[in-house]
């Protein structure tokens, strides 16, 4: 192993282009490791920690609320010196959260102030791993390498909702968050050794966090907002997934729920990076306002499945390739219309708004299910699923007045 190591560390392809394309992607699913870990768990937690649907929507929001907090900071930082210092740094948190949570997390306080930590932790690695990437890739290739790294974030979805769930069963849910921790923790050596360090090539002057420039870029905005709304309904999926399937006994026994969510990742992942190639080729924002549409209708659906057997399974799996469409495309099209020097600053706004949106998603849903009856009842589910779609149909009023422009 040390001998692999050092061959990597050696590798000057691994330091810049494809090479650290494909470093980065690879830490990324590590770190991730850790971000899941509570949506894959969370029937159990609901019962052993006594929560109600708006608590659990709590503790799984507060860690994009977390993300939220700090990514302006994180992302801005990477206009001003290399990307891959931030992301080590992330990185070590988000291990040190998963591991806090082994040891310490017992009821609803103290799974929040972990849950939260494991937030802080993702700002500093997923759109500074994307700084990092911009950084060390250029030419006519780089769009795909944007869209394989995001994409990559749903990989390491599906990694967290499979490893935690069969780690839980051998090990112990404590044991599963240690593991996935120690995970995290690993991914800051390659990218801390490996990748060659590189300061932005031009430096702003001024404060570190005036994002006035970046509000001003009309093109940029609407990518943002709609991302927001693509958030929103993303999280609130991923988060509630698991709590749905269990509850709708959706497939046969070997398909278990945190299988059915892992699968939907991976699909979810080849979707998004179709649908960025798609949107490259036909135009990106009007695909989004398409892809958008398409998953709203979709949510209501999925809603409306509980007690639909195997259907049920096949449908979340549907749909969660449906959400994953634009999710690429919206964050590649944000990146290239910002100015290059206001890179780092463009992505804090991009994910300082579009993580609100991931915040408030579970957290909403979680609510609309409390005040529908509960999540025993069937109808208290379809109008939470409702409520995503609601919102995902927003997503393309954001991008409208783009599309028009282009077309006069």
């Amino acid at each position: 192993m040390v001998k692999s190591l050092n061959n990597i560390l050696k590798c000057e392809c691994i330091a810049h282009g494809v090479g650290a394309v494909r470093l980065l992607c690879m830490a990324e699913v590590l770190t991730m490791g850790p971000v899941f870990s509570f949506s894959s768990l969370l029937p159990q937690f609901i019962n052993s920690f006594k929560l109600s649907s708006a608590e659990a929507g709590w503790l799984s929001g507060i860690t994009f609320a977390g993300y939220a907090l700090v990514v302006p900071v994180a992302s801005a930082l990477t206009d001003r010196m290399d990307a891959r210092r931030v992301y080590v740094a992330g990185a070590i948190l988000a291990g040190m959260s998963a591991l806090l949570f082994a040891w310490f997390a017992h009821d609803f306080w103290s799974a929040l102030v972990c849950r939260l930590l494991a937030g802080l932790g993702l700002a500093g690695t997923y759109m500074p791993g994307l700084k990092a990437l911009v950084d060390r890739s250029d030419g006519p290739e780089q769009p795909k390498w944007m869209s394989w790294y995001t994409a990559s974030f749903s990989l390491g979805t599906g990694t967290s909702f499979l490893a935690t769930g069969l780690l839980a069963d051998w090990l112990g849910w404590r044991a599963a968050f240690g593991v996935l921790g120690l995970g995290a923790m690993l991914a800051a050596v390659p990218v801390g050794l490996a990748l060659r360090p590189q300061r932005p090539q031009t430096v702003l002057a001024g404060k570190l966090l005036d994002l006035r420039p970046v509000f001003a870029n009309r093109e940029v905005m609407a990518y943002v907002l709609g991302y927001f709304a693509h958030m929103w309904e993303l999280f609130g999926l991923r988060s509630w997934m698991v709590a749905f399937l269990a509850f709708a006994a959706a497939g046969p026994a070997v398909l278990t729920p945190t299988l059915v969510a892992a699968l939907s990742s991976v699909v979810a992942m080849i979707a998004s990076i179709g649908g960025a190639a798609w949107a490259s080729r036909f135009g990106r924002a009007r695909s989004c306002m398409v892809f958008a549409l398409a998953s709203a209708i979709c949510a209501v659906l999925v809603g409306l499945s509980a007690g639909w057997g195997l259907a049920a399974a096949v449908l979340m799996l549907f749909y969660n390739a449906l959400v994953q469409l634009d999710s690429a495309a919206l964050t590649t099209g944000a990146v290239l219309a910002a100015e290059p020097a206001r890179r780092g600053a463009s992505i804090a706004v991009h994910s300082l708004i579009g993580f609100g949106g991931a915040f408030l998603g579970p957290l909403a849903f979680g609510w609309v299910l409390d005040v529908a009856g509960g999540a025993g009842e069937a109808t208290a589910w379809s109008w939470a699923f409702a409520s995503l779609g609601a919102v995902a149909a927003l997503g393309p009023l954001a991008l409208y007045r783009l599309v028009r422009t282009r077309l006069n």
